[in-house]
Formats: structure tokens, C-alpha cells, sequence
């Protein structure tokens, strides 16, 4: 699989209603995650978007989810540029050349859902997140 470079959008606890409208528009598959999918249940934000993903007919994919617990949602960093795929090597060289001179907020390491993920902002103050695919068990 060839990575992928595409938005990904942060919403105020609406992501669900949000990424469902998408779907209405551009029509494809969406897939939702919750928190409490990934080990959140009973929490305040159990049933709020963790990750979702609509891919849609036309080769259009939008992500989006909402605010992680303990970020504040501000018009302006509601939005980053998501880099995914399973090219480790390749994926690693984007995330060293974009966290470089940047500042990085969650390091490029291997998370709860299984992936390595990482989330930086460049020097020029674009957020991004790198997500390498690993092979389902």
C-alpha cells in the first residue's frame, strides 16, 4: 500500500454528526472509533470520536475526530495533515524531516491501537501526525 497524505480535522464533541454529514456528501465508507473502543469505557468521553475515516468512491479520504481529552478546541487548531501508510522506513524519514526544528507533542511510538503514531508541529507551525500500519495479528 502507497502512503497517504490527507486532512484530518478536530471537532468540539460534534465529530460524529460532522464525519456522517461528509459521508452524506461525498458517500464511501466511514469508519468511527470511540475512546471507550480503545479502553475508555464509563469515561466522560467514552462515546466521542477517537479516530474516524471516511473513504469515499471518488479516492477522496477524510479523517477527523475530537478533541482529545485535556486539549482545548480553538478555531485554528482544528485541523493537520495526516501521513499514514506501512512503509516504516519511508514514514520515519518524513517524521524526522517534519518534527526537525519543530516541536513534537506525542512522540513517534507505538500506541494503544497498535500503530506507531507521533503528532509534531513543523517549524513553520503545521500540525502533523504520522501513523504507521502494522500487520494485524
Amino acid at each position: 500500500m502507497a502512503s497517504l497524505l490527507n486532512p484530518y480535522l478536530s471537532f468540539d464533541g460534534n465529530a460524529r454528526q460532522a464525519l456522517e454529514f461528509y459521508k452524506e456528501v461525498f458517500g464511501g465508507l466511514l469508519r468511527l472509533n470511540t475512546y471507550g473502543d480503545f479502553g475508555r469505557p464509563g469515561t466522560d468521553n467514552a462515546d466521542k470520536i477517537m479516530h474516524g475515516m471516511l473513504t469515499s468512491a471518488a479516492g477522496f479520504t477524510l479523517m477527523g475526530a475530537d478533541m482529545p481529552p485535556g486539549m482545548t478546541y480553538v478555531p485554528g487548531n482544528n485541523f493537520a495533515v495526516s501521513v499514514s501508510g506501512e512503509d516504516e522506513p519511508e514514514l520515519r524519514g518524513y517524521w524526522e524531516k517534519l518534527s526537525g526544528g519543530g516541536s513534537v507533542a506525542v512522540p513517534l511510538e507505538k500506541q494503544m491501537w497498535g500503530d506507531v503514531f507521533g503528532m509534531c508541529t513543523d517549524r513553520f507551525g503545521i500540525p502533523w501526525m504520522v501513523n504507521i500500519n502494522q500487520p494485524a495479528d
